[in-house]
């Protein structure tokens, strides 16, 4: 009871912060970056620091007008409450823009980078609809409006029509200016750029915003961009000859890193493994130029529903309702809103990546997911950048090359015992991929200790695992055979050549004749997938590339129940994980093979 009366008495103290009404008109007195001071009318309030440094505050202590404009060019936020109009959300009617709390957030993120005096770069995950990209362009808008003329700017999103709606953000700040404010050579206003359908020009201020999608992105190369906003990223597709690597590239390769340049790339998220989803992980790791921001669903002040019986609600919290409660600093009222809300959906997953807490939730996979996220998450906190280079041409060291495509996290050890698994892919850039995995298996549990990854074709693959596979003292060597088996007589000569070559080569048996490689069908793949789920649910092997971790999450069982990676997603690296686990579960013992017979009974 002492446990119920504590939480119910904190509730209050958090509910009491949470009415404190922020006035961006007075200033937060809370912010340290805030002075007090008192307008030309007498009204005290708390202004940027920047501004009380900036030496023309003297000579507008008695002009109002010369007061606001100048309060503009160092306080966003006054800025968007007296000159940036936007439209309400809900209602449709045109209102003055008052940041809510978790735009505050991100705001406080962009400007500790600004007042720093550095580029501005963000990569942010949005959960369900806060106004992060209305806080994007109005803060574009303002830096073109105040701070900088001829400071060019572009809005990219999957399709035009929808960088077209953002830029309309900005139509509508330029309609609605005060023009006692605008500090332009011309109204207000955009108007076409040399007869461009995609550029447009803020008057007076010599700013050209752009708009580009993923179908025409060379129309953004080699243009003068200061800043980019790249808009619902994780759902940019790939398609044969354009990628989104290749549009960011595009954009980002001419935005200068200087000071009040910017680049924000945001998205809601659409499963893992891909480019946001990698872009977002390496940003967490402090890889990225981006700094990540997530926004939970509880930063947004109407997610909340009073309860009418605090002591009966506090006595029926649920783990993941205490979890809220202690770990995220919910009050009871945010809490009961989550409860009831998600009893609007038949799983929970579906509810956590509708309102996620945290960004692992919201790349949460839905649809028939077949490897936990809870275990997978376990599985990646041991992965790790190896290092990157390839074997030399003999085969007998590694050698560091940031173009190679052979990762490795651990070299041989001169009693190791090895398995290697190789998946063969297309030998074309947008084909599958090839990959060799390499596993020891004489220590206290399999461990992955290096990788080759690329697309080559079929016979060098063969040599390259062949050299891999010795160099790790020639360990069991297992080739996904299907590709091979099924193509012409040169396809069907690698495995022959690889039987002849190499003294551990692994055989299946097949109607009682011993056969090289691992052939998949859906028998063998639904067993080997299975000792996969196995092995990542009981934590039975060590993975040390977080996109194993990706492949996983974006793995399901289709409705005719078999087994595959999800629309736009790969599984090759996943593969030699399930054939290298099966083979070390069911090694076989060293087998000496008549290779005329096993001709004879194969060809």
């Amino acid at each position: 009871m002492t446990q119920v009366n504590d939480i119910i008495t904190q509730h209050y103290k958090r509910i009491a912060k949470r009415n404190v009404q922020h006035n961006p008109v007075d200033g937060d007195k809370t912010d340290f970056h805030r002075t007090l001071v008192k307008d030309p009318h007498g009204h005290p309030v708390y202004i940027p620091k920047s501004m009380v440094d900036d030496p023309l505050l003297p000579t507008v202590l008695h002009d109002f007008i010369a007061w606001q404009k100048l309060r503009c060019h160092h306080d966003f936020e006054y800025w968007c409450i007296t000159c940036c109009t936007i439209k309400h959300k809900t209602e449709g009617r045109d209102i003055r823009f008052r940041l809510n709390a978790a735009q505050r957030q991100l705001l406080k993120i962009m400007e500790a980078q600004r007042l720093a005096g550095k580029p501005i770069r963000i990569i942010m995950l949005k959960a369900r609809q806060w106004g992060g990209s209305t806080l994007v362009q109005a803060y574009m808008a303002w830096i073109q409006s105040c701070l900088c003329r001829n400071w060019h700017s572009i809005i990219c999103s999957q399709v035009k029509d929808t960088s077209a709606s953002i830029r309309g953000i900005y139509s509508k700040i330029l309609d609605n200016y005060p023009l006692e404010l605008w500090e332009g050579d011309e109204n207000p206003k955009f108007k076409v750029f040399e007869r461009s359908a995609n550029i447009r020009e803020i008057a007076g201020r010599g700013c050209r915003i752009a708009v580009s999608s993923i179908e025409n992105q060379d129309s953004v190369r080699g243009s003068d961009f200061a800043m980019a906003h790249l808009s619902e990223t994780a759902f940019w597709r790939a398609t044969p000859t354009h990628t989104p690597e290749d549009l960011v590239r595009a954009v980002c390769s001419g935005v200068a890193n200087i000071p009040l340049s910017l680049i924000v790339m945001e998205s809601t998220a659409n499963g893992v493994g891909n480019f946001f989803h990698k872009e977002w992980l390496r940003s967490k790791k402090g890889l990225s130029d981006k700094t990540p921001v997530f926004i939970p669903w509880y930063f947004n002040e109407a997610y909340r529903l009073p309860c009418s019986n605090l002591e009966a609600f506090v006595n029926s919290m649920t783990p993941y309702e205490f979890m809220l409660w202690e770990t995220h600093g919910c009050d009871l009222e945010q809490i009961n809103w989550y409860r009831h809300k998600s009893r609007e959906y038949t799983s929970t997953n579906q509810m956590m990546a509708e309102f996620p807490t945290t960004d692992e939730e919201a790349f949460a996979a839905t649809g028939n997911d077949l490897f936990s996220k809870k275990s997978v998450g376990e599985l990646r906190k041991k992965c790790t950048e190896g290092k990157i280079g390839e074997l030399s041409i003999d085969g007998t060291c590694f050698y560091e090359d940031p173009q190679g495509h052979l990762e490795l996290w651990q070299l041989p050890y001169n009693d190791g015992e090895y398995v290697a698994a190789v998946d063969i892919g297309g030998r074309t850039s947008n084909a599958d991929w090839s990959v060799i995995a390499i596993l020891r298996t004489d220590c206290k549990m399999p461990e992955v200790v290096a990788q080759w990854r690329g697309h080559i074709d079929h016979d060098i693959l063969a040599s390259k695992a062949e050299n891999l596979a010795k160099f790790y003292n020639n360990a069991l060597l297992a080739i996904e055979s299907n590709s091979l088996e099924s193509g012409a007589g040169c396809e069907m000569y690698i495995l022959e050549r690889l039987a002849h070559s190499y003294p551990n080569l692994y055989h299946r048996k097949s109607n009682n004749i011993s056969r090289p490689g691992f052939h998949t069908n859906r028998a063998t793949k639904e067993m080997i997938i299975t000792g996969l789920m196995a092995a990542v649910r009981e934590g039975l092997y060590i993975e040390r590339d977080e996109k194993a971790c990706n492949e996983m999450l974006a793995y399901e069982q289709a409705s005719n129940g078999t087994y595959a990676a999800k629309p736009g997603n790969h599984d090759d690296i996943l593969m030699t994980r399930a054939i290298a686990l099966y083979i070390i579960q069911n090694k076989p013992s060293p087998l000496t093979v008549d290779i005329s017979d096993l001709t004879a009974g194969w060809w």
